[in-house]
């Protein structure tokens, strides 16, 4: 049996959002089960990392394994919209 990649694929246009799932080493920083928009960044995805945006507004990397993309219904992302305005 094989096993499977644990990280996800990179965002598309339609998932620009991710879940964390992990938050070792920087709990002050990632809150465990919150979705945080992503930042497309290749030169980040080559190293495993992925760019995502926090409550502040800034962008920061980090490991892509902590993170599962996902895709929002239109009425969530519109709420994601609203919040960032």
């Amino acid at each position: 049996m094989t096993k499977r990649r644990t990280m996800k694929r990179m965002p598309t246009k339609d998932s620009r959002y991710a879940m964390c799932v992990k938050n070792r080493g920087y709990p002050a920083s990632l809150d465990v089960c919150k979705v945080y928009r992503v930042i497309a960044d290749s030169s980040a995805a080559r190293s495993r990392m992925v760019r995502v945006i926090d409550e502040t507004g800034e962008d920061y990397l980090y490991p892509a394994a902590y993170f599962r993309f996902v895709e929002l219904p239109r009425d969530v992302l519109s709420l994601f919209s609203r919040k960032s305005a």
